[in-house]
């Protein structure tokens, strides 16, 4: 049998490297990278394993029990409710509110009957107990736990039996029988297989929360969400004081579903209506601001994109994006310029998307470069109407998905009118008056006069 040999990963990103060295080539980061042990070369068993059963594809299971929170936009993002022994992994900023937002959780779910669970690994159970009691929290059963050795987690978890146990942080965790640091590679992908395993074999169903690096990924090696069922983030902008619940992956609902709260004094507070919330600050008929109907999960929302184009005396004009991604600019400052005649060279471009929401669709095309002709022309576009679609590389615009229920969500707020792709499927829109468009020189002259 071949001998096992060792591998290096590094800390930060997970790569593997086949020996060490002092700067990792993946990420960049220095003194990162560590020795993990090889795994066990010894011989192979001589008992056979046992066959495991098979069933075909017709076979019909009853769909998973739910248990339901109480708040709404946490039960919309778990799919509808908690599934008994899931794995729910957390992601997000430091201070984002990660903390908070299960604190919350575990207490709603305590007073619907849940026996609930909560282990801090960062901070001590006194620090807990004040953010309880600033919380309104302070009478909730829930039993609260400070420790990082994962096998006294798992004993004192064997012996209660709760129904729902929170881990704070996977990071801070350590298993004895793993020679590195809290933190590292090899601790962390251990301590998640533990407490996963655990989850599957007791029917408890475990929520662990994760940190994020600069880049926004959740820190560790990448398997570690490929081992839970489900994977959220915690998104937002610190100046803002909204926060927006972001399902990745979920194995017992649909991906990209969203949950949006509200930062207050007393805590997170679930916001139901998010698109009135996001517009609510809107002004009227105002140059470079687009309205743009887009679709997060099932649900659709209305988010303000804003716009500011200045002359610029660098040599390089400034892109500053926030909300979207900024190659997509790039592409649609290109399109413009070589499908419509309409140069940015020398202009300083500014985007933003209100509220600290941030918006991944393609359909999002349209409104911006709406935005951005509205904000060069210093002509504003109409306060009652929306705008999507997705924009070609030929300045075609191509039709988007789900569009009956995002002119519903529209005249549902009171706009009265939208712009938006030919031979889209736009099936009933009461009350809204249809501007179909085949391409981007077409709608910039039909809105702007030019191209």
């Amino acid at each position: 049998m071949a001998k096992a040999t060792p591998s290096f990963s590094c800390t930060a990103c997970g790569a593997v490297h086949k020996k060490w060295a002092g700067k990792c080539d993946a990420c960049g980061a220095w003194n990162s990278i560590i020795e993990e042990a090889p795994l066990s070369s010894g011989p192979r068993p001589q008992a056979k394993g046992r066959s495991i059963p098979l069933t075909d594809l017709a076979t019909e299971e009853a769909p998973p029990p739910r248990s339901s929170s109480g708040i709404g936009e946490l039960d919309r993002v778990l799919g509808g409710g908690l599934v008994p022994a899931s794995a729910i992994l957390v992601g997000g900023d430091p201070g984002i509110g990660k903390s908070t937002l299960l604190l919350q959780a575990a207490a709603s779910f305590a007073h619907n009957g849940l026996k609930c669970m909560y282990i801090s690994g960062e901070e001590a159970a006194a620090q807990v107990r004040m953010r309880a009691q600033r919380l309104g929290l302070r009478n909730a059963p829930v039993a609260l736990g400070a420790e990082t050795n994962l096998r006294d987690i798992l004993t004192t978890l064997d012996s209660e039996r709760p129904q729902l146990a929170i881990i704070d942080s996977i990071q801070t965790m350590w298993l004895d029988n793993v020679e590195s640091a809290p933190g590292s590679v090899s601790q962390v992908r251990a301590a998640a297989h533990e407490l996963v395993s655990f989850a599957k074999r007791r029917g408890v169903a475990v929520v662990i929360v994760g940190h994020v690096t600069k880049e926004g990924a959740i820190a560790g090696p990448r398997v570690l969400e490929h081992m839970v069922d489900t994977v959220l983030y915690f998104e937002g902008e610190r100046g803002h004081q909204f926060r927006i619940l972001r399902a990745v992956k979920n194995r017992f609902g649909p991906a990209d579903e969203i949950g949006v709260f509200e930062m207050t004094g007393d805590g997170l507070a679930e916001v139901l209506n998010p698109s009135a919330l996001f517009l609510s600050d809107r002004e009227a008929a105002t140059p470079g601001s687009a309205v743009f109907a887009g679709i997060e999960g099932t649900r659709p929302v209305l988010t303000e994109i804003q716009a500011l184009v200045a002359p610029s005396n660098l040599g390089t004009p400034r892109r500053t994006v926030v909300g979207l991604d900024s190659g997509r600019l790039s592409t649609i400052l290109a399109v413009l310029e070589a499908r419509c005649g309409i140069p940015f060279t020398g202009l300083d471009v500014f985007l933003n998307v209100a509220g600290g929401m941030r918006v991944n669709e393609p359909a999002a095309d349209l409104a911006v470069a709406a935005a951005l002709l509205s904000a060069r022309e210093d002509v504003a576009i109409p306060p009652d109407m929306v705008l999507f679609g997705e924009i070609s590389l030929s300045g075609a615009l191509r039709p988007v998905g789900q569009t009956e229920n995002r002119l519903k969500e529209a005249a549902k707020l009171g706009f009265s009118q939208a712009t938006l792709p030919a031979r889209s499927k736009s099936g009933q829109a009461e009350g809204m008056r249809l501007r179909e468009t085949a391409d981007l020189t077409a709608f910039v002259g039909e809105m702007f006069g030019a191209g």
